[in-house]
């Protein structure tokens, strides 16, 4: 069976003017072969001999293979530049000659001719090979990834209620939840995280936050630095609601108290019952 979008090794069945047709086996070309163009042909390769395609359709329509592999295959995800926006959707290089549909439909948010998003490849209704941004289904759950790795990844999606969905290495899931989530993360920010945890499903969770007591050091630095901005008087303290805490430090209430603790411990601060002060040298 020949297979849209997927790399298979065909047998040459028939040599024409223009190409060669590839079949599985010479016993089911009568069935279904499949036309090699005569520029992508290797040297000498002939009647009988196996070659490694790739299946795709043409500007018309038409199943045919190429021996040029793209930079993306059936089911699998990966990033690729936007060529240009059309009528329908936008046109993504993958590596062939003809450019790769991202319908606006499948888009999560509006893209833009030279970027970069992550996409999956998938058949439509229509037999004819897309692009979706919804990448979800198509990510895997058996990475080997444990508690405590750092890993890579490419936030995809962002949820008010769960938090930011994100393709670690473009192929395993992975969430940041909501409570880890600080500071502004956008689709398609490229991210270096924290595994905090394995579900049973093999899906990650993830933060891009260290350990308390390494990431104690980076938050009284930005506490100084938010206290310096406001003329050395924050206006407000530890006993401060989460929702403003989180809102003007993006830092968990928890994570504002250490730093203001070590700031404290330290010497450099002093706190009233408003506001929080640089100590200033006597």
């Amino acid at each position: 069976m020949l297979r849209l979008g997927e790399k298979q090794t065909l047998v040459v069945v028939k040599k024409v003017e223009f190409g060669v047709y590839l079949a599985e086996s010479a016993e089911s070309a009568a069935e279904e072969k499949v036309l090699l163009p005569g520029k992508q042909v290797p040297e000498g390769l002939g009647i009988g001999d196996e070659t490694e395609v790739f299946l795709y359709r043409d500007s018309k329509d038409r199943l045919i293979a190429t021996t040029r592999m793209p930079l993306i295959t059936l089911h699998g995800v990966a990033e690729l530049r936007v060529a240009q926006i059309g009528k329908i959707g936008a046109f993504l290089d993958w590596g062939l000659e003809k450019d790769l549909l991202l319908p606006f439909r499948e888009q999560t948010e509006k893209v833009r001719e030279g970027q970069t998003c992550l996409v999956a490849l998938y058949i439509d209704r229509s037999n004819r090979l897309c692009a979706t941004m919804n990448v979800y289904p198509y990510l895997d759950t058996d990475s080997s990834y444990h508690k405590d790795d750092r890993v890579e990844g490419i936030v995809y999606e962002i949820s008010r209620e769960f938090g930011a969905f994100v393709a670690v290495d473009n192929r395993y899931s992975a969430l940041i939840p909501k409570r880890e989530l600080y500071g502004e993360v956008r689709i398609g920010d490229r991210i270096s995280a924290r595994v905090t945890g394995v579900k049973e499903d093999g899906k990650l969770d993830l933060s891009i936050r260290e350990k308390a007591y390494l990431q104690i050091g980076t938050d009284a630095e930005k506490v100084m630095a938010a206290i310096e901005s406001f003329d050395g008087a924050l206006p407000f303290n530890d006993k401060a609601s989460p929702e403003v805490i989180r809102r003007e430090m993006q830092m968990s209430k928890n994570e504002f108290k250490r730093a203001v603790g070590h700031l404290l411990k330290s010497g450099k601060i002093t706190i009233t019952d408003k506001a929080i002060l640089i100590k200033r040298a006597e």
